[in-house]
């Protein structure tokens, strides 16, 4: 084969490669934009609350499934609108004075993230709520479009089995699995790039 055709072959094969999207991506969670959902069945009534979100971040490589980064609740902001009950779930069940956060730390996702459109994946990972740290895997529903991406995801919490105490009563018995969802707005960019920032 003649140095022509080698350096026709090199140039479109550089050509292919720079057609192909990044595979690895960093997002950005906001804040302000996320809505943490709890809900807690008991005999009589369920009960709803909420958690915020203190800060998110994930890395992760579409062609490898390898991800990392830190998803960071503010423990101490669960609320469900009845202060009695709050602090009782505040002082029993979360000891949220000695734990503050709850954390997500992926690892591997399961899947590809569509660039534009709604893909759905899994996420695995390590979750640590009240000092123990358990492995989970979460499915996600990712929403992308330009810079910006939206993520939907439902797992539970098994909290007493994970150590935490069962605030039921003789008179009142509690589920033992909290089920979470989550809405969360991020905006990401290829990693060594700058994800935008929402404010």
């Amino acid at each position: 084969m003649n140095t022509k055709s080698l350096s026709l072959i090199a140039f479109l094969l550089a050509a292919m490669a720079s057609s192909v999207p990044a595979a690895d991506y960093h997002l950005n969670l906001d804040p302000d934009s996320t809505r943490i959902h709890w809900v807690l069945g008991d005999v009589l009534h369920t009960v709803h609350g909420t958690f915020r979100l203190r800060s998110g971040e994930i890395a992760f490589d579409n062609n490898t499934g390898k991800a990392s980064g830190m998803v960071i609740v503010d423990a101490v902001s669960g609320e469900s609108g009845s202060n009695a009950r709050d602090g009782r779930m505040h002082r029993n069940v979360l000891e949220s004075a000695k734990y503050p956060e709850a954390t997500f730390a992926p690892d591997q996702i399961e899947g590809t993230v569509t660039l534009t459109g709604t893909s759905h994946v899994k996420l695995h990972g390590t979750f640590t709520i009240h000092g123990s740290a358990h492995e989970i895997v979460v499915p996600v529903q990712v929403t992308a479009g330009g810079d910006k991406l939206d993520a939907k995801l439902k797992f539970e919490v098994p909290f007493v089995a994970w150590g935490m105490k069962d605030p039921s009563t003789l008179l009142l018995r509690v589920s033992k699995l909290v089920e979470v969802e989550m809405e969360s707005t991020g905006h990401f960019a290829p990693a060594g790039g700058t994800a935008s920032q929402s404010h």
